[in-house]
């Protein structure tokens, strides 16, 4: 009787675990879920806090962090979705995806993982202690200090120890960089650009997450989706202040009209385009209308040239790279600009312009400048190489 009574109350346990999996399975929350709700809800309200600059709200939520750091930015979004919380004690590590949008300027929002740290307060709600880059996640520019902002007429200058008068000068050459850009490509597109500044080469190598050797020397670098979809995130014009400092006034502009160039061809821009297209048809744009010669304006290339060493090809995207000979990069960069020099001056304006789309919209490497240069300017590779190579033994000597 006693053994059957043991059964009896055995299979009544198993029938009530088997009720509450059941009841779970039908829309009930386990701890882990409850506790990621709560950090959900917590972030939400610091998300409604961002969006109204309500420092009181914020500081419910917990630590003050960067919020003042943000507080001049003109956001039109800010939200976060909690992928998975790592319970410790009291104590919680949360993975998540911060998505924001600058008024104005992104026609979606700017995606990034963030790791929040939190913690329970008196009444054991979470609070938040720090909210950080997710690793390999590069920072935000409010990650690194207190953002100035200074609004051009088609452009918006972020920037983190900067003076307002510096910030105005980027606007006022972004501002001139613009109208010359739509000028020569045309005006579909944006026609306005973010601009970074920050405070020193790491401060720019953190927004770029790589490390700051790679961008020694280089003024400025733009970033954007691949093919620049219509609703995208702007683009972000980030400046090396180290570098760009050492710039006359000249190479300012030229700088940002190259860079400015990448924001308007983005969407024509695409894994089909070899880099000495992209980059040096932003360098035609960017010397434009400033009377630098040949020579001048491709001083490294005219040396080679000048010793009887003509390339043999035009420039590989590997000779691009940032961290590799400042020689071949150089020359790389002077090889484009001059490729389109010689379009520009041979085929027109307009027809560069045609080359440029249909590259990029080949949508695929293989066989697009080709296909471009049989249809837009009736040539091959091979013809256009040798067109080239004559064209850097006329200009550079």
């Amino acid at each position: 009787m006693a053994g059957g009574r043991g059964r009896a109350w055995g299979s009544g346990v198993v029938a009530l675990v088997l009720l509450l999996v059941a009841l779970v399975g039908c829309g009930g929350q386990s701890a882990d879920g409850r506790a990621t709700s709560d950090v959900q809800r917590v972030l939400d309200r610091r998300s409604t806090a961002v969006l109204d600059r309500d420092r009181v709200a914020f500081l419910k939520t917990g630590s003050l962090s960067w919020f003042e750091n943000l507080r001049g930015v003109p956001l039109a979004g800010w939200s976060y979705r909690v992928t998975a919380l790592h319970e410790n004690g009291d104590g919680a590590t949360a993975d998540a995806e911060l998505r924001y949008q600058v008024q104005g300027y992104d026609n979606a929002p700017v995606t990034v993982g963030r790791t929040l740290t939190l913690s329970r307060d008196a009444n054991g709600r979470w609070q938040v202690d720090a909210d950080v880059p997710a690793q390999k996640t590069a920072q935000q520019l409010w990650d690194q200090g207190e953002v100035s902002v200074v609004r051009g007429t088609r452009s918006l200058v972020l920037g983190v120890g900067q003076s307002s008068e510096q910030l105005h000068v980027y606007a006022d050459l972004a501002d001139h960089a613009v109208p010359a850009v739509s000028g020569a490509w045309g005006t579909d597109w944006s026609r306005h650009v973010i601009i970074l500044v920050p405070k020193s080469l790491d401060g720019m190598a953190g927004l770029l997450g790589s490390p700051a050797s790679q961008y020694r020397g280089i003024a400025a670098v733009t970033t954007g989706e691949v093919g620049g979809p219509p609703h995208a995130p702007a683009d972000r014009i980030i400046v090396n202040p180290d570098a760009y400092a050492l710039l006359g006034t000249l190479g300012k502009q030229v700088v940002l009209t190259h860079e400015t160039t990448h924001v308007a061809t983005r969407a024509h821009t695409t894994a089909a385009t070899p880099l000495w297209l992209s980059e040096g048809y932003a360098d035609w744009i960017g010397y434009l209308g400033t009377g630098r010669t040949a020579v001048q304006a491709a001083p490294e290339l005219a040396r080679s040239v000048d010793d009887g060493q003509v390339p043999a090809a035009l420039p590989a995207d590997g000779d691009f790279g940032f961290s590799g000979d400042a020689t071949k990069l150089a020359q790389a960069y002077e090889g484009g600009w001059l490729a389109c020099r010689l379009i520009a001056e041979r085929w027109g304006v307009g027809r560069l312009g045609q080359f440029y789309r249909a590259v990029g919209d080949h949508r695929q490497r293989a066989g697009s400048v080709e296909d471009a240069m049989s249809k837009v300017l009736g040539t091959t590779p091979e013809k256009f190489t040798e067109q080239w190579r004559q064209y850097l033994r006329a200009q550079l000597r």
